[in-house]
């Protein structure tokens, strides 16, 4: 990519879109567009069309996505595959008739079987059932990369779809309902840790932030402390779904979105698609290769915040899929590995939490 190419970032605020333009700008890239929500919604096809009329970019990152952790996932089925196939269709389809140079398509390693082998290689893809809490997200993710597949394999397109594994960093979303694993521990844990300490000017704060169902720093005590209890955080303990026995690999996002524009700048899909008869999985996974438990990402998570009470799992809420351990052997004989170790991520990331 030429550093005065217009590069165009899909959802360029939100954890991974951000990333991907610091990361940009960093490399000395000077013509980034990123549009707002209210600026460009992403599943008006009309809206999209004209943007690309307008702008004609050069490269795309497809960032953008509706996303949410299991409480989500499980709760609005519809929502998930219906807003990510829109989406997914209307920037990769106008990517296509703009005639774009290159396309990097951000997928999810929910794509995987829920009983995979593990580590997770590409290949492992649409060999078995998916996991059933987030299975609308990762039919949509799968459409996504097979769209990218397919429309290089038709017409000689260059669009690169990478499957990050879990990631948190800067930007992240911190909503007690529809978080992920990771920002929504950070903030459950130092919500409880507030009460603890009775520090009722930071829990105002907090909520004035990020209001919990229309909760903010405004309510009163009563109001605050019933709606934290709705989500098992109080000054005691905090409660968190599940056995804490799954296995997760986490990746910090600014690590992640390096490896993006390592792909875009030196990756093709040529390299990737191999010379058999049936062409496919060219996708790459993005992962540090390594895991931890629930419970002890839970205790990790704890000390750093420096709360002293306890952490509790309910067994009757469920755990999702097991161990999901991605294997990034592709991606580091293409040349790159990742920096940043999870305790250090965890550090950056709880800082960033409480200073924005």
């Amino acid at each position: 990519m030429d550093k005065q190419a217009k590069i165009y970032i899909a959802g360029h605020r939100g954890l991974v879109g951000s990333a991907i333009w610091r990361s940009l700008e960093q490399k000395g890239y000077t013509n980034l567009i990123g549009k707002t929500h209210s600026e460009l919604d992403l599943m008006d096809a009309v809206a999209v069309r004209e943007f690309f009329d307008k702008e004609q970019p050069e490269y795309v990152f497809l960032a953008a996505a509706y996303v949410g952790g299991i409480m989500a996932n499980n709760t609005y089925r519809a929502d998930f595959i219906y807003n990510n196939l829109q989406i997914q269709q209307n920037v990769i389809g106008e990517s296509f008739k703009h005639n774009i140079k290159k396309l990097l398509f951000l997928g999810s390693t929910c794509i995987y079987p829920r009983d995979a082998k593990q580590p997770i290689k590409e290949d492992e893809l649409l060999t078995a059932p998916l996991e059933y809490t987030n299975e609308p997200y990762a039919i949509a993710k799968i459409a996504g990369l097979k769209m990218c597949e397919s429309f290089n394999l038709q017409y000689g397109t260059n669009y690169i779809a990478v499957m990050p594994t879990n990631l948190y960093g800067p930007n992240d979303n911190f909503d007690l309902e529809k978080s992920h694993v990771l920002p929504a521990m950070i903030r459950k844990i130092y919500l409880a840790k507030c009460l603890m300490n009775n520090d009722w000017e930071a829990i105002k704060q907090d909520l004035n932030k990020r209001p919990v169902e229309g909760i903010t720093g405004s309510n009163n005590i009563n109001e605050i402390t019933t709606t934290l209890n709705k989500y098992g955080i109080s000054a005691n303990c905090v409660e968190l779904w599940g056995t804490g026995k799954p296995l997760r690999e986490f990746l910090w996002s600014e690590d992640m979105a390096d490896a993006c524009v390592y792909i875009m700048e030196q990756v093709d899909f040529n390299n990737l698609k191999g010379t058999g008869k049936e062409i496919r999985n060219c996708h790459i996974n993005i992962g540090t290769g390594k895991e931890i438990t629930i419970k002890d990402l839970s205790a990790l998570i704890q000390s750093t915040v420096g709360y002293q009470g306890e952490i509790r799992f309910n067994s009757d809420k469920p755990d999702g899929t097991l161990r999901k351990l991605t294997d990034p052997s592709k991606l580091h004989a293409l040349g790159w590995k990742h920096k940043i170790e999870l305790e250090e991520g965890i550090a950056r990331a709880y800082k960033w939490y409480v200073e924005f």
